[in-house]
């Protein structure tokens, strides 16, 4: 059995249960270089086989996998393994060599910087939409998905994969916004050496520039971040639901 795992964000404890679970008893782990802490793999077990995916092509991913069928084998990647994680591929290959995979989630760099600056996403009156996206660098986007575009309809949003080209980043993001929107930028969400950044679309390309964060960083966008907000219907005393009566 094959067992995709989701590491989280950074923090080694971010992982969960069932995941360090499975990779204390794992024989065969192949995780994801630097972008997942090496801390992991003090919980497997003495014996354990370690591949360090960074160097390795998805052919050479497989045939480890192929060649530990009988094994329990865990495929280590970062944050939750559904966003950005590559394993759409390696589960096709699988199937065709009728090897069993799980998928367990894990804990999102998104959720994580959020979690950082002590925001919500969802506000009532301001925005019940989160947007999961990236802008076109060597992997394209569809038209249809253009930062701008997505930018217009006005929802929070969290940018993964685009810090080297913040510039370009806040172009679009001013065009659809088309206003001044408070933004973030988290790099290392949730490591020891974690830094956050605080701005405007105005002023966030040039304090990034001067932090020199290049890579490893979210950038969450919209006016969740600072602005006024209604309270949740859900704790109102004057509100009822089926486990409380409303005054």
């Amino acid at each position: 059995m094959v067992y995709f795992i989701g590491a989280g964000p950074g923090d080694v404890d971010l992982i969960t249960v069932k995941g360090r679970d499975i990779l204390s008893k794992a024989d065969v782990v192949i995780y994801a270089g630097s972008l997942v802490s090496s801390e992991h793999l003090k919980f497997c077990k003495e014996n354990v086989e370690i591949h360090n995916s960074a160097s390795m092509t998805l052919e050479e991913v497989i045939e480890v996998m192929k060649n530990n069928r009988e094994k329990t084998i865990v495929r280590l990647h970062t944050g939750d393994p559904a966003i950005y994680g590559a394993i759409k591929e390696q589960m096709d290959e699988l199937d065709k060599l009728t090897i069993d995979y799980e998928v367990v989630p894990g804990v999102s760099s998104f959720t994580a910087a959020a979690s950082a600056i002590k925001k919500e996403f969802t506000l009532p009156q301001v925005s019940q939409t989160v947007i999961l996206t990236r802008i076109e660098g060597r992997t394209p986007v569809p038209e249809k998905e253009d930062l701008e575009k997505l930018a217009s309809i006005g929802a929070s949003m969290a940018i993964f994969l685009s810090i080297s080209m913040i510039d370009k980043v806040v172009e679009k993001l001013r065009r659809g916004y088309g206003r001044n929107v408070p933004i973030a930028v988290i790099e290392r969400a949730s490591w020891e050496d974690q830094r956050v950044i605080l701005g405007t679309l105005e002023d966030i390309a040039k304090k990034v520039e001067e932090a020199g964060i290049k890579k490893c960083a979210q950038i969450l966008v919209g006016d969740f971040i600072n602005c006024e907000y209604e309270k949740s219907k859900l704790y109102d005393k004057a509100f009822t639901h089926m486990f409380r009566e409303g005054i």
